[in-house]
């Protein structure tokens, strides 16, 4: 007996490496035990009588099988258990023996039946391979029919090879309470299997532990499912169906963008986050699935396309007041008249003449001037001029500058007159302002009595 003990706990402690299972509890709260028992009255400190010979003191030679120990290696002990609630179990035991030694004496044979009721608790909880545990109960004892009440005090082991079955070892000290009865030590070796256990998606987890008890699923992901196999359960999937990773939350990132699939207006092309997921080529703001030119900038209001700039001057037709005339964006597209053309004008208004202290125009020479600033003008058909008038110094300011913007009126008059278009130029008076010739001389104040020309704003 005591080598086929030993060969079991060697099979245990190597199995103890590749074994995960759990203690009883509410998952398989069922334990049947079956085994064989050894009745020991030894080590009770039992008092020497005409009945029975010199006993050891408590705990005394406690292993001692060969000698002390009554062993019948049939299966003759059952017990039963049921969990109740943390920890606690309520169950019992029957076991029969054949009596030859009690103590030294070895003069004795008769029957042994017992029949117990165990309160246990177990001194671990969850995952556990070992599942130590202590007891306290009470029962009957029978040695050759004669029955003794008892109280028994024990501890034990189980060793769970799997959530279902194991190996038990329990040790109890039974005292019982009659004359008829023999206080003893009962050992029971044997195995031990649990069942009851609830699994209502049959995934192999229990519904206690399953955290998805109506949904079949991994042990790993606490009973709960990953369809698509990513890792992820299911409930904490984003994309349950398709595989992705941690980082997406469980969604897959087709093109590698960094962004999810599911949050990626162009899942299949590289993007930017700016434009959910899409690409912009030409960086104009407009995702490519929406543009129209792809590659080249352009406008949202245009589809994303350029607009058309019929004269390349850099503003778009649908801005050029000049749309078949190049000019700068500060004259809306339309073109200027050049520095050297107004110094030109300028030459050709200085020889436009006014009667003193008037601003009628006189001489043919005058008209034929005007005609020549009106074919000049003609050439830059969209540009703004302005009439500048100036005066002599001859009577009060405030009259020269009123003759000098009447003077400039004339002009302007003088050029509609010859079909110029009269939107196109506006008047400015300067009075006697910026001479050109000396005002203490005739010829200087003739020719301060002039016009000239500068570029209008459109």
């Amino acid at each position: 007996m005591m080598k086929t003990l030993k060969q079991i706990l060697i099979v245990c402690a190597m199995t103890l490496a590749f074994s995960n299972a759990n203690a009883q509890d509410a998952n398989n709260p069922w334990v049947i035990t079956l085994g064989a028992n050894a009745v020991d009255a030894y080590p009770t400190n039992l008092p020497t009588s005409d009945l029975y010979g010199p006993q050891g003191k408590w705990f005394s030679q406690f292993f001692n099988t060969r000698d002390h120990w009554n062993i019948l290696p049939a299966a003759t002990a059952l017990g039963v258990n049921r969990f109740l609630s943390d920890g606690f179990s309520i169950g019992g035991r029957l076991s029969l023996n054949d009596i030859t030694k009690i103590g030294n004496d070895t003069s004795n044979n008769f029957s042994y039946q017992s029949i117990d009721l165990i309160v246990r608790r177990s001194l671990v909880k969850g995952t556990s391979t070992w599942d130590p545990f202590v007891e306290l109960g009470g029962g009957y004892t029978w040695f050759s029919g004669d029955g003794t009440p008892s109280f028994n005090l024990g501890a034990g082991l189980n060793y769970w090879f799997n959530d279902n079955f194991g190996f038990t070892y329990q040790t109890a000290y039974k005292h019982t309470f009659e004359t008829e009865g023999v206080k003893h030590f009962q050992h029971v070796f044997g195995v031990a299997f649990k069942f009851g256990g609830i699994d209502t998606d049959g995934d192999g987890v229990y519904d206690q532990y399953d955290e998805c008890a109506e949904v079949a699923g991994l042990e790993e992901f606490g009973g709960c499912p990953d369809t698509d196999g990513d890792g992820i359960a299911d409930r904490y999937d984003a994309c349950p169906q398709a595989a992705g990773s941690v980082e997406m939350n469980g969604c897959p990132d087709t093109d590698g963008d960094g962004i999810s699939d599911i949050n990626d207006a162009c899942p299949e092309l590289a993007g930017t986050a700016a434009m959910n997921g899409c690409p912009d080529s030409d960086g104009d703001g407009i995702n490519e699935k929406d543009d129209a030119c792809p590659t080249e900038a352009g406008s949202i209001a245009n589809n994303g396309c350029p607009w058309p700039d019929g004269d390349a001057d850099g503003v778009a037709d649908k801005d050029d007041a000049c749309p078949t005339l190049a000019g700068p964006p500060s004259n809306n597209g339309c073109p200027v008249i050049p520095d050297a053309i107004i110094a030109e004008l300028n030459t050709e208004g200085s020889m436009i003449r006014f009667r003193a202290e008037s601003s009628t125009i006189t001489g043919e020479d005058s008209q034929a001037v005007l005609a020549k600033i009106k074919s000049i003008l003609d050439s830059y058909p969209k540009s703004q001029v302005v009439v500048e008038g100036y005066a002599s110094s001859d009577g009060s300011k405030v009259y020269n500058q009123k003759l000098s913007e009447e003077r400039a009126a004339s002009v302007k008059d003088a050029l509609t007159a010859l079909g110029a278009d009269t939107s196109r130029i506006s008047t400015l008076g300067f009075g006697e302002e910026k001479p050109i010739g000396d005002n203490n001389r005739a010829a200087g104040r003739k020719i301060n009595r002039r016009v000239q020309f500068a570029v209008g704003k459109n």
